[in-house]
């Protein structure tokens, strides 16, 4: 037999709630060679997963594997009894799940997990198991793999506890890895350290594999083959390259176009009234003490200015500070030390002290909207209540309303009789932003608002912002640790890191050197659409971000010194970075000059096939 995995026909079918049952995923047939990887790309609601977890012979409640077959090696995992799946699954077959944080147990050490299942296997003794667990360690770049595996989950960063995830898929040699949205849930920075470790060790150990994502920049540096799902069907098969050049179905080419999201226009002139100035923004969490400053300490004089009808950018890891200060200006964190104005006028940094003007007038739109939307309320009774309670709307107005602002974010108004379980993400998340929008903002703040979201429909997203904001003449802070969204859709830009703001400028200051060497190794990490990126990278971009607790530089160095590539022993370890302005007012926050960082940065950003070059061009 050629092929390792051969899937033929499957079926599976979804239960309704009057007891008839709908196919999610129909006639599905591929097959993956010994020491390949297919890739399952595809929209939310694609199939892609539940495919991925039929290889284990597993379907989620409500659901069941309907018809078709699948062999793995010699095994017919659709003909196995119980005992015969719990023998597949965890030894033949292993799963890498999206998040690691949820699949570890706090109260175990890492090892007793890794190892749990070779153990419970018998593929090997806990001795040879261990020992196995610390090749795979080193093999996953992890730092001291001979003694990270007797600490407990919380004490590893994401990106290690994503690595040690896949040595516990891979303690027990199987025959097939299933990776399902591995790296998603990683900031850009780590994904890529996290993709090049798994790339080696597949590669090393010629694995087979089958990696889900809805990200084909992902897919390219993964994948020998893609297979392309829409509403539980194939669309298209075939060689990466093939995909990624030469992709015949129309649904293939939209996913590549939204890959590569587009600027979506200026807003107001960069001389336009400031709406929010920020100055001197010091803010955190925790106990304040006698001096007024709290605890924990996560914005440290930020310096911001947001122009009437412009979108300011707001870029960084996680743990940069970004949500808080959509917080802050928001009034749901208090700020220490500075000030925060609006049109000139001082907002109260108490929440209580606020008016109702000054809440209407600045609207927050969270992340998920599976957490902020009112599963009990339909989609009427969500929008009713700002339009009452900031314009006291109310009976036949409210509805005509409701329709006009379900209208505005591109819904039809039957859905305002449905609840948001009945709604898609991208569907969610309009009706988020259509409940900011009835209170009339002058600034919405909007805080990874597309992260959650597939590449189509969050480009679909995008699309409205920039056109809301034409039409309706609003500000927007738009927060994203996603570069390529930032260029689309915003005027200018502040990247912070570890709450300091480090570079800043307009939105074509981001498309060429000179950079902060942060904002460089921001910019470097975002995958390329194309094959062999992964393996042109540098063997490394910058030290990697530090585990949870391992502090901080001393105050008032730079923030972003332990992993600097560039930095000045005798002077960076010394002495506070000044903040240099640099030609067309953009800022940065290095000893290093514009000059300096350009000669480093700029061969990277001037060779072959850049995508810098291209974007500098374009923008």
């Amino acid at each position: 037999m050629s092929a390792l995995v051969e899937v033929q026909g499957l079926s599976v079918v979804v239960r309704n709630a009057d007891g008839g049952e709908t196919a999610i995923v129909k006639d599905v047939s591929f097959s993956i060679p010994k020491g390949r990887v297919l890739a399952l790309i595809g929209e939310s609601g694609s199939g892609k997963t539940t495919i991925a977890l039929s290889l284990l012979g597993y379907a989620r409640r409500g659901c069941r594997i309907a018809g078709g077959s699948i062999r793995i090696g010699e095994t017919q995992v659709l003909d196995l009894d119980d005992e015969g799946l719990y023998a597949l699954r965890g030894a033949k077959v292993s799963y890498i799940a999206q998040s690691a944080a949820a699949a570890f147990n706090p109260m175990k050490t890492i090892m007793d997990q890794v190892v749990e299942g070779a153990v419970i296997h018998g593929t090997a003794t806990r001795a040879a198991a261990e020992a196995k667990a610390v090749e795979l360690f080193a093999a996953l770049a992890l730092p001291d793999p001979k003694g990270i595996g007797a600490r407990y989950p919380h004490q590893v960063s994401g990106g290690q506890l994503q690595r040690l995830m896949a040595a516990m898929a891979l303690i027990t040699d199987p025959e097939l890895v299933v990776l399902d949205e591995p790296t998603t849930a990683l900031d850009v920075t780590t994904q890529i350290e996290v993709l090049r470790a798994f790339k080696k060790v597949v590669r090393e150990r010629g694995a087979t594999a089958v990696y889900v994502s809805h990200d084909l920049a992902v897919v390219a540096q993964m994948a020998d083959q893609i297979l392309v799902l829409s509403d539980g069907e194939m669309r298209e098969i075939g060689a990466t390259d093939d995909i990624l050049v030469r992709p015949r179905h129309a649904y293939t080419q939209s996913l590549l176009a939204a890959a590569a999201p587009q600027p979506r226009g200026e807003g107001a002139a960069k001389d336009a009234a400031a709406l929010l100035e920020i100055r001197g923004l010091v803010a955190g969490y925790g106990r304040v003490g006698a001096d007024g400053m709290p605890a924990t300490r996560v914005l440290d004089d930020i310096d911001l200015t947001i122009a009437r009808g412009r979108t300011l950018g707001v870029i960084g890891e996680s743990g940069s500070g970004k949500t808080t200060l959509a917080r802050v200006v928001a009034g749901l964190v208090p700020a220490a030390r500075g000030s925060v104005l609006f049109e000139g006028q001082p907002l109260p940094t108490n929440l209580t002290e606020r008016t109702r003007e000054q809440f209407r007038r600045i609207q927050i739109v969270f992340q998920n909207a599976d957490t902020v939307l009112n599963p009990a309320h339909s989609i009427a009774r969500i929008l009713a209540r700002p339009l009452a309670f900031y314009h006291g709307v109310r009976g036949e107005e409210a509805a005509k309303r409701i329709a006009r602002l379900l209208d505005l974010v591109k819904l039809p108004a039957t859905l305002a009789t449905r609840k948001p379980a009945e709604l898609s993400g991208g569907q969610k998340q309009r009706v988020n932003l259509a409940r900011a929008l009835a209170a009339e903002p002058d600034l919405i703040l909007c805080d990874e608002v597309t992260s959650a979201l597939d590449t189509v429909v969050g480009a679909a997203v995008l699309d409205l912002l920039a056109e809301l904001r034409r039409e309706l003449g609003v500000s927007l802070m738009f927060i994203s640790h996603d570069i390529s969204t930032v260029r689309a859709v915003c005027d200018d830009v502040a990247v912070l890191y570890s709450g300091c703001k480090v570079d800043s400028g307009r939105r074509k200051d981001i498309a060429a050197p000179p950079f902060h060497p942060y904002a460089d190794l921001l910019i470097s990490s975002v995958p390329e659409l194309r094959s062999g990126w992964l393996d042109g990278l540098p063997a490394r971009l910058a030290v990697e971000a530090p585990a949870p607790g391992a502090g901080k530089p001393p105050p008032g160095l730079c923030t972003f010194l332990d992993r600097c590539p560039v930095r000045i022993a005798g002077l960076c370890d010394q002495v506070a970075p000044p903040r240099r302005i640099l030609e067309g007012g953009k800022e940065i926050l290095c000893h290093h000059t514009g000059a300096e960082l350009e000669a480093v940065q700029v061969t990277k950003a001037s060779g072959p096939g850049s995508r810098r070059r291209d974007e500098t061009e374009r923008i």
